[in-house]
């Protein structure tokens, strides 16, 4: 089966840099670039017209909020679908139930959720949210029964340890249902993943430790139940290797040691433990951040989330997706620095090698998605027009 690609929104801002200088530097290109719409509408065009699935948003108190960003988005792109990552418990499931079925109604059917747990329980607190890792697993988990009985149409009452809703209903189900994207490395992530998600994703580990979280979840799977994977990485792709790797060196410029003792420091108290994970295939040091072929940990050294970036020529990257694909992971979601430019590196020069392979097609030629700008439901159209 063909791999589907995913491309990343930068809502809380883009650059050349890992770390962009407080003060532009004549003569020197760089600086950081606001998350407007319509820079944001430049990537979002730009991965509708390489034939990428769906954008992902992130979450957080670093970044603009995603529901609006990308409600705004889809009034300017016509195919792109929107993977709009959300924190369960902060809103009422009802609420995000019909949410989700309005969004669904105004952009023809183009958003995926991607469930936040939170890996940080002082973020969480600033959110006003105080329950500890595992509870808000458990409380992830009677969000999403309540929210997908809501979306079959039924009327619900829950009376569980952390949601109560009575005779919960919505006035519209949502067309289609959107796909829930699952993360998470710990025993109560992998048993939430197990029985709602549809997609299961991962950080960009090398592949034996991907295989190894695969089979993880595949054990905790109910029986009849199936589940996609899905992998999260960023991509340095250039003509030739060393140029790819030459511009891997480049995005850690201006990163002092101190800095980077920083940051390996607060991202060894964070109870995530695929964060956990990410910080120890770099340890917070600059050497050997080649941790598998062509897998670079570096972009971890400076920041938490997604820390390693597939880099190399346009075929080794395309080599390594393959590699991956051959362990069962299905759908990728890249990001490159700047988001924008990276798209045209690996549009330009991955995607025909993947074409080539038989590893990926376009939409209009998976029969799902429409490069016409309109969604069919049933027997009615639904178009949106781009804004000039």
């Amino acid at each position: 089966m063909p791999i589907t690609l995913h491309w990343f929104l930068p809502t809380n801002g883009d650059g050349r840099r890992l770390v962009e200088p407080e003060t532009p530097v004549p003569g020197i290109a760089g600086g950081t670039r606001a998350p407007t719409l319509d820079y944001l509408t430049q990537i979002a065009l730009a991965a509708e017209s390489f034939g990428f699935e769906a954008a992902l948003t992130p979450a957080g108190p670093w970044c603009d909020d995603a529901w609006i960003t990308t409600a705004a988005l889809a009034q300017r792109t016509r195919r792109l679908k929107f993977l709009v990552a959300f924190r369960p418990g902060l809103i009422s499931p009802t609420l995000a139930a019909q949410q989700a079925a309005t969004y669904q109604l105004h952009t023809g059917g183009r958003l995926l959720l991607n469930i936040v747990t939170g890996g940080d329980s002082a973020e969480q607190r600033a959110f006003g949210d105080h329950l500890d890792k595992d509870a808000r697993y458990a409380r992830a988990d009677e969000f999403l029964r309540i929210v997908k009985g809501l979306w079959a149409d039924e009327v619900v009452d829950h009376h569980g340890e952390h949601l109560h809703v009575e005779r919960a209903v919505i006035g519209r189900r949502p067309d289609p249902v959107p796909e829930i994207y699952f993360a998470g490395s710990s025993p109560a992530a992998l048993d939430v993943a197990g029985r709602h998600a549809d997609v299961y994703l991962t950080w960009g580990e090398p592949p034996a430790a991907v295989a190894e979280k695969i089979a993880a979840v595949r054990a905790r799977l109910p029986e009849g139940r199936e589940v996609r994977f899905g992998i999260r990485l960023h991509t340095i792709s250039r003509d030739r290797a060393a140029d790819a790797w030459a511009a891997a060196d480049a995005l850690l410029e201006g990163i002092s040691d101190e800095d980077i003792a920083r940051v390996h420091a607060r991202m060894a108290t964070t109870e995530s433990v695929g964060q956990q994970r990410m910080s120890a295939l770099h340890g917070g040091s600059r050497s050997d951040l080649e941790v598998a072929p062509n897998l670079w940990a570096g972009v971890g050294l400076a920041r938490g989330g997604a820390g390693t970036a597939l880099v190399g020529s346009h075929r080794e990257v395309a080599e390594r997706i393959e590699e991956y694909a051959d362990l069962g992971i299905e759908e990728f979601i890249f990001s490159g620095y700047p988001h924008l430019e990276e798209l045209y590196q690996f549009g330009e020069g991955v995607l025909p090698v993947l074409a080539d392979r038989g590893l990926w097609k376009p939409p209009a030629e998976r029969g799902r998605g429409l490069d016409t700008g309109s969604v069919e439901r049933g027997s009615v159209a639904f178009g949106v027009v781009p804004s000039p």
